[in-house]
C-alpha cells in the first residue's frame, strides 16, 4: 500500500524582496483508495505542497516519507516515472504527438516494447472514456475535457499509483469538470489510487473524502461528512 507521511514539513523561497514561507510545518498522512482536496487562495502554499509531495523540491525541514521511504534518500527522477505522477491544469500534452502517442510516451521511457505500448495506451485511454476513433488525433483536434482525460491516462500510463492533480478542472467546464472529479473517484475508490488534488472550486473540493485547507503556509485538516 503506498502512503504518504509528513512530519513537520517545511519549505521557504526568496524573491526578490523577502523570505517566503511556502510551507510551515505541515503534518499529515495520505492514503491508497482515498481522494484529498487541498484548497486555499492563491499564495497559501497548495502549489508548493504539492511540488514537494512529487518530489520536484526537497523541504528545508521535516521528512516526507514515502512508503516507507525518505524522500531524501530515493531517485526522485524515478519516483516520478514509476510511483507519483502530476496532472496540471493546462494539460501538458505535446502537441505533435497524436493521444495515442502522448499516453504511450512514459511507457517509451520506461523501455516497454512498442506493441506492449500501444495495447496498454488503448487500455488507459478507455478506461478515461476516449474512444478509440480519436487515438490518432493531435490534442487540438480534441475538446480541452477530452485533452485533459488524454493527460490522466498518460500519467496512469507510467504505472504509478500516486495522481497529483493541479487544478485539474481549472480550464474546463462544469460538466466536463465533474466528468474528471468523477473519474478522480473512480481511480481512488475502483482501483486503488491515492488522488491529491489542489482546487480553487468548493463544489470540487466538497466531492473528496478527505479535504485540507491551507493558509498562510500551514495546512489544516477540515471536518467532512465523506471521512
Amino acid at each position: 500500500m503506498e502512503k504518504m507521511i509528513l512530519k513537520n514539513i517545511a519549505y521557504s523561497y526568496r524573491t526578490r524582496y523577502q523570505t517566503v514561507h511556502a510551507v510551515k510545518a505541515a503534518t499529515c498522512s495520505f492514503e491508497t483508495g482515498i481522494v484529498y482536496a487541498i484548497t486555499g487562495e492563491s499564495g497559501s502554499g497548495k502549489s508548493t505542497l504539492l511540488s514537494l509531495l512529487a518530489g520536484l523540491d526537497l523541504p528545508d525541514e521535516g521528512e516526507l516519507i514515502i512508503d516507507g521511504r525518505d524522500m531524501r534518500k530515493i531517485d526522485r527522477d524515478e519516483y516520478r516515472k514509476t510511483d507519483a505522477s502530476v496532472v496540471y491544469q493546462a494539460f501538458h500534452l505535446f502537441p505533435l504527438l497524436t493521444v495515442e502517442e502522448n499516453v504511450m510516451l512514459p511507457m517509451e521511457l520506461q523501455g516497454v516494447a512498442k506493441k506492449e505500448r500501444k495495447v496498454r495506451a488503448a487500455d488507459f485511454l478507455e478506461k478515461v472514456g476516449i474512444t478509440p476513433e480519436k487515438h490518432r488525433k493531435y490534442p487540438k483536434m480534441i475538446s480541452g475535457g477530452e485533452q485533459q482525460r488524454v493527460a490522466i491516462a498518460r500519467s496512469l500510463a507510467s504505472g504509478s499509483k500516486i495522481v497529483l492533480a493541479d487544478e485539474p478542472t481549472g480550464n474546463l467546464d462544469t460538466e466536463n469538470g465533474q466528468n474528471i472529479v468523477d473519474l478522480l473517484l473512480d481511480l481512488a475508490h475502483k482501483e486503488g489510487y491515492l488522488i491529491i488534488l489542489v482546487t480553487h472550486n468548493p463544489l470540487v473540493a466538497a466531492q473528496a473524502d478527505v479535504e485540507f485547507k491551507m493558509k498562510d503556509g500551514v495546512l489544516e485538516r477540515l471536518d467532512s461528512a465523506r471521512s
